[in-house]
């Protein structure tokens, strides 16, 4: 069975977070979690909150068991884009482009605990 979990507009840019994201792909949650925990980015932290609300996704909302989840797909697509101008000499102005990020993470797991 699959279960998703979302995030948008999280503050980080798309660049970032496929780093993070290319790391854990298609592995069991424990062993994602565990990568995530320790992992040095900040971007870690992110993702690693749409895991766990995934795996609560899985495990309250459909009964499956924690054991069998595996990490079926990470989606990490571009958001909205804020505009913001910054001051320089001269009386000019620089733009800056704030990037956001959409995430989506879709967990596959077995309703006992083992495979059919």
């Amino acid at each position: 069975m699959l279960v998703k979990a979302q995030q948008k507009l999280a503050n980080t840019t798309p660049r970032k977070l496929r780093l993070v994201a290319d790391m854990v792909r298609r592995l069991p949650i424990t062993q994602a979690q565990e990568q995530l925990k320790f992992a040095t980015v900040r971007t870690a932290a992110i993702l690693g909150a749409v895991l766990n609300q995934a795996v609560a996704n899985a495990t309250q909302t459909h009964k499956l068991a924690p054991e069998s989840l595996r990490i079926k797909a990470i989606d990490v697509d571009e958001g909205r884009k804020y505009k913001r101008w910054q001051a320089v000499s001269r009386g000019r102005a620089h733009g800056i482009t704030k990037r956001t990020t959409h995430i989506r993470v879709v967990v596959e797991g077995e309703p006992d605990g083992t495979k059919s």
